[in-house]
């Protein structure tokens, strides 16, 4: 008679979820935690993705210009200024013509904030935000003497009423030129006029000018433009250029100014 199989082990007791060991439990439960936790994220951030079909927008930046470089647009001496002396401002001159070769003109700038139109000159030309002016193209260096054409609302003070009469215009005009000699070139620069007749079209006159001053213990001379046009406020706006000697090829540039500024 064969020998009889060993009886099977016992069935083990079934375990309820009190018999689960601590750890596991809390191991579970972190991974939940977990997994909860990412879903969440996409769930709440899913309406920031951006649309890659979107077209990228291109950001021109403009470096700020050295704080100390910026003219000021005080329109009058302080107590510790000289008053500016001018000769007398003759009531018409002929803007001839000055030496050097005219820059092209490579498109017309529109200053609407100012109210004036006038021409965007190519290189070495560079138009570029400079406060206090509304726009500005500059050569080389900011620093003084500023080769500059630049346009803003005249620094000074409104007049009290609108002016009127090219007597008027060519007043403002003259304190402008006297703004002008304070803020852009060294201390003694003196003036003498080449050039005093109305603007080409609407209300405003225009000052042709040769400065001469000294820069480093050297004479140097510059030849400058101020337009002041009417542009339907009591405040008239402003056009000024200067071009120091070390830029004098580019003198002509004045006549193609005077002759082209307008009012919008």
């Amino acid at each position: 008679m064969p020998p009889m199989p060993p009886p099977l082990p016992p069935k083990p007791p079934s375990r309820g979820i009190g018999d689960i060991p601590i750890k596991v439990v809390y191991l579970l439960g972190a991974v939940l935690a977990t997994v909860l936790a990412v879903v969440l994220v996409f769930v709440v951030f899913s309406g920031d993705v951006p649309d890659n079909n979107q077209p990228t927008e291109q950001v021109v930046r403009v470096a700020p210009l050295p704080t100390s470089a910026t003219p000021t647009v005080a329109p009058s001496p302080t107590a510790t200024e000289s008053p500016i002396v001018l000769p007398p401002v003759p009531e018409s001159k002929a803007y001839k013509n000055l030496s050097g070769t005219a820059s092209a003109v490579t498109s017309t700038i529109r200053d609407n904030k100012v109210g004036i139109s006038y021409p965007r000159l190519g290189s070495p030309w560079k138009a570029r935000s400079y406060p206090p002016y509304s726009v500005a193209q500059r050569i080389g260096k900011v620093e003084m003497p500023f080769t500059l054409i630049a346009s803003a609302m005249y620094p000074g003070e409104s007049p009290e009423k609108k002016p009127d009469s090219d007597a008027d215009y060519r007043e403002i005009a003259t304190q402008a030129v006297r703004w002008s000699i304070r803020t852009q070139y060294p201390k003694g620069a003196t003036v003498e006029w080449t050039a005093s007749r109305k603007v080409p079209l609407g209300k405003g006159w225009t000052l042709g000018y040769k400065v001469t001053y000294t820069n480093g213990g050297k004479q140097e001379v510059a030849q400058a433009l101020m337009s002041i046009i009417e542009v339907g406020k009591t405040k008239p706006a402003m056009l000024m250029a200067s071009i120091p000697e070390p830029n004098k090829e580019r003198w002509r540039d004045l006549n193609t100014l005077a002759q082209r500024v307008r009012p919008l």
